[in-house]
């Protein structure tokens, strides 16, 4: 039965690096669609996941961690995190509950006070906190300015997310069906493909290696006689140590980079599938906007 009070809209959800912004979105969409990692700057597109009831369609836009930038990447990370001011019509404040208030939040909160659309703080990890010390928490971020509503939440843990979706439906006009009620991304298979890839790296080593990866699907191919999903993909770095790293002893590393990756690809694709990868070196390749657009990091794309 269509209901004649259809609402939808576009709510994007802009934090600090590492407060649970993918995890939240992960929740509510019912599988991943955005990568995790305990490393901060995990996210470096916008990623959307589209959440539709019978009642509403809610457009996510998961933003990366607005941070001090260091590179010409990190400069993209932040101004496609701050494009979403401009195409919303909400915004959910994510900050966690077990890290006080910091200059990045300061930082976040002074841009939020020019938005023209409700701006809902969502304190994220109060599974992490005693819960005396929310008053508290809450008391001291609208000190800084007025918000819309406040939704204390665990994303890691389900809590209270009805709730917030419950208010993100009151805050949300009547509109149209932007997607079909299927879609859960506006991303390609391949975006998400490289995206799973590259999370298992972040996973797997340490050091200068996370930041400096970007992963490129280059071919999704099914295979005649198999039946497999033969996928082909370019694992670039900046640097030969980097490669040495990536690769591992005997190709130990690679190897396990992609037998994790291609777990998570499977179910998505829900099929069975034959990854191979490759690494290649490209110097400096962050700060070349050349190399940015050709990996994926296109700013005409997403500002």
């Amino acid at each position: 039965m269509t209901n004649n009070k259809f609402k939808s809209g576009f709510v994007a959800i802009l934090g600090r690096p590492n407060v649970g912004k993918s995890t939240f979105m992960n929740h509510v969409m019912g599988q991943k669609i955005a990568i995790m990692s305990d490393k901060p700057q995990t996210t470096r597109n916008k990623i959307q996941g589209i959440y539709t009831t019978e009642n509403e369609q809610i457009i996510f836009i998961d933003t990366p961690g607005i941070h001090k930038p260091h590179n010409a990447l990190g400069d993209f990370m932040v101004q496609s995190a701050y494009s979403t001011l401009r195409e919303c019509d909400v915004v959910l404040f994510m900050v966690a509950a077990d890290e006080p208030r910091s200059t990045g939040e300061n930082m976040i909160i002074e841009r939020l006070k020019k938005a023209e659309v409700p701006v809902v703080l969502v304190v994220n990890k109060i599974d992490k906190v005693h819960p005396d010390r929310l008053f508290e928490i809450v008391s001291d971020y609208t000190s800084q300015m007025e918000f819309a509503e406040v939704v204390p939440i665990s994303a890691k843990m389900g809590n209270n997310t009805d709730r917030l979706l419950s208010t993100l439906t009151e805050k949300l006009e009547e509109g149209p069906q932007y997607f079909p009620e299927d879609q859960i991304t506006d991303h390609p298979e391949r975006f998400l493909v490289s995206e799973m890839i590259r999370e298992k790296i972040l996973l797997l080593t340490r050091e200068e290696v996370p930041h400096s990866i970007a992963v490129t699907t280059d071919q999704m191919t099914r295979d005649i006689d198999t039946g497999k999903i033969h996928i082909m993909a370019t694992i670039i770095v900046e640097r030969k140590s980097q490669k040495g790293i990536i690769l591992g002893k005997g190709g130990d590393m690679i190897r396990k980079i992609g037998k994790m990756a291609r777990r998570d690809i499977e179910i998505m694709l829900g099929d069975k599938v034959y990854l191979e990868t490759w690494v290649k070196i490209k110097n400096d390749w962050r700060d070349r906007k050349m190399d940015l657009a050709d990996f994926g990091y296109n700013k005409d794309d997403y500002m």
